[in-house]
């Protein structure tokens, strides 16, 4: 099956948030509250994606508030935050959702990602996704984390769909 193929079968999204979502860099306050800037470009296509009935689902290990609810502002229904093991929490998704492996794209970037992406048909990654990650993936954007990466994969879900 070539890259395009494997794009077509695609329902659902499985995104990371820091390094995906989100750029590598973390603004701290002096309450220590940790700030993230999001690509609105992004967030327009995944309400896009939710609105022409794909799924979109959210696994982060990080714990930020306001970032569950960028996401739940955008209709992104399944956001898991905390999640150090993130296999688990996608296997009973899958399961849940009674979802075939073959229709799940899944994007990150770093370590905790692996073992998710080795799980689903489309593993994904930005390009400045780490050297395990880039080696294992199916399909390395053009576009960093934070920076287009997610509207680069779901538009060409939509396109060839």
């Amino acid at each position: 099956m070539n890259i395009l193929e494997r794009f077509q079968e695609i329902t659902t999204f499985v995104f990371d948030v820091d390094g995906v979502l989100t750029d590598n860099s973390v603004l701290v306050t002096e309450e220590g509250h940790q700030l993230r800037a999001m690509n609105i470009r992004d967030g327009y296509a995944i309400k896009r994606a939710i609105e022409q009935g794909f799924r979109v689902a959210i696994i982060t290990g990080g714990k930020s508030e306001g970032v569950v609810k960028r996401l739940q502002g955008l209709g992104v229904t399944d956001v898991f935050v905390g999640i150090t093991d993130k296999l688990p929490t996608l296997e009973d998704y899958l399961f849940y959702h009674d979802l075939d492996r073959n229709q799940v794209l899944y994007m990150g970037d770093d370590m905790p990602d692996v073992s998710p992406m080795r799980l689903v048909a489309l593993p994904c990654c930005p390009s400045d996704a780490c050297q395990e990650v880039v080696q294992l993936a199916k399909y390395i954007s053009p576009f960093n984390g934070g920076q287009g990466c997610v509207r680069d994969v779901i538009e060409k879900v939509l396109v060839l769909n």
